[in-house]
């Protein structure tokens, strides 16, 4: 399978990614980050190699294994602040939702152009995103009632799901829109992402190259890499 050959239609189901593929929300999402950790010299190689599509809390860890710090996990509960693994992501969050509100967001034109074709073509689809603010990303985007079914970090945490590269989450969304690994297609634009998806052995895995690189992607499980959604539009409405 290439991108060449590739066709919606010749699937039942669509798993989209929220950020990064849908929304730029990642440019949010890094921009908090870098916020919350500019006293530990904060680089967007950070973001991209320990957070990117991971769950908040362990992009949290993973990021903080990077410098040799280790701290406790504390309760989701917390209070934002710097004490606990828990603390900082909750402080994250409130950075992310602030700059959510002050600044908005629009989907990719081309993945509102791949949205509209999939609802016309009747393809059941669904967001599967590690973040626990998918909803009001989606809101913010005009995308709130595209979506019957959504996987997010709150209904992952609910489950007891295991996070992107386990590819609980998608399987989980396969089941709910009906459809399955074998005829379904996940989109994704992280490594642990592409290899949730590989994990879950879905008919096709694409990586949408925001920055994580082709090669990268490649490796740990895109089927193909585009650059864009709007590179798979050519002749698919025909």
């Amino acid at each position: 399978m290439d991108r060449a050959s590739f066709d919606w239609r010749n699937y039942d189901g669509i798993l989209f990614d929220l950020d990064g593929v849908i929304t730029p929300t990642a440019e949010i999402h890094e921009h908090a980050w870098g916020e919350l950790f500019a006293n530990y010299d904060y680089t967007e190689d950070d973001y991209l190699a320990s957070i990117d599509g991971k769950p908040r809390y362990d992009g949290v860890r993973s990021f903080l294994a990077t410098r040799g710090i280790t701290l406790p996990d504390g309760s989701p509960a917390d209070a934002p602040g710097v004490d606990t693994v828990c603390a900082l992501g909750n402080q994250k969050n409130a950075l992310f939702n602030y700059i959510l509100e002050r600044d908005g967001i629009a989907p990719y034109p081309g993945s509102q152009a791949t949205l509209d074709l999939v609802a016309d073509l009747g393809i059941a689809s669904a967001i599967v995103s590690s973040s626990k603010n998918a909803l009001p990303v989606l809101a913010a985007a005009g995308l709130a009632e595209r979506f019957d079914v959504v996987i997010d970090g709150i209904v992952s945490a609910d489950l007891g799901l295991a996070g992107k590269p386990a590819p609980d989450g998608y399987l989980l969304g396969a089941e709910r829109i009906g459809t399955d690994p074998s005829r379904t297609v996940v989109v994704e634009d992280a490594v642990s992402g592409v290899a949730a998806g590989a994990n879950g052995n879905f008919v096709v895995t694409i990586g949408v190259d925001r920055g994580a690189g082709e090669a990268a992607l490649m490796e740990h499980g895109a089927t193909f890499v585009v650059s864009d959604l709007a590179d798979l539009l050519n002749g698919a409405s025909s």
